[in-house]
């Protein structure tokens, strides 16, 4: 097999997995308050220092496009688990900011998100095949430079 038809059929393995775990993962997601969607937002925001993130750079995070990332964000401002602010640093610019409410909504659904996340994920893998899936996927993320 030519090096191109192998990267094609990796690519092709890698999305095909991926669609099959993001369709179980979403199809028994244990939250009737957030879709899987705005669980993501909320995941985003929980890991970055002071749970806030200009949304132009949560966009670079989330598979929508930048007007559903406003829009999204501004739903879950209206009910209150995430707040928009000004940017300080650049008065164009909103900053999403995850609120107690929303984080604590998000720990919540984190722990029986995690739960099926290893029933799907983990049990079919070894640990290391785990840790072997984790650091691969960070070198594709990163373009080829390990993290």
């Amino acid at each position: 097999m030519s090096e191109r038809a192998a990267s094609v059929a990796a690519w092709e393995a890698l999305f095909r997995a991926q669609v099959a775990v993001l369709r179980e993962l979403n199809a028994e997601f244990p939250s009737d308050e957030i879709s899987f969607t705005e669980y993501d937002v909320l995941f985003n925001l929980s890991r970055w220092p002071g749970r806030r993130l200009r949304i132009r750079d949560l966009n670079k995070h989330l598979l929508l496009s930048q007007p559903s990332v406003s829009r999204l964000v501004d739903r879950l401002a209206a009910r209150g688990l995430v707040s928009k602010e000004s940017d300080p640093g650049d008065g164009r610019g909103t900053v999403a900011h995850l609120t107690d409410a929303g984080y604590e909504l998000f720990l919540s659904v984190a722990v029986q998100h995690a739960d099926s996340i290893q029933r799907r994920v983990g049990s079919s893998l070894s640990s290391d095949e785990l840790e072997t899936l984790t650091q691969l996927c960070d070198k594709l993320r990163n373009g080829g430079a390990p993290s």
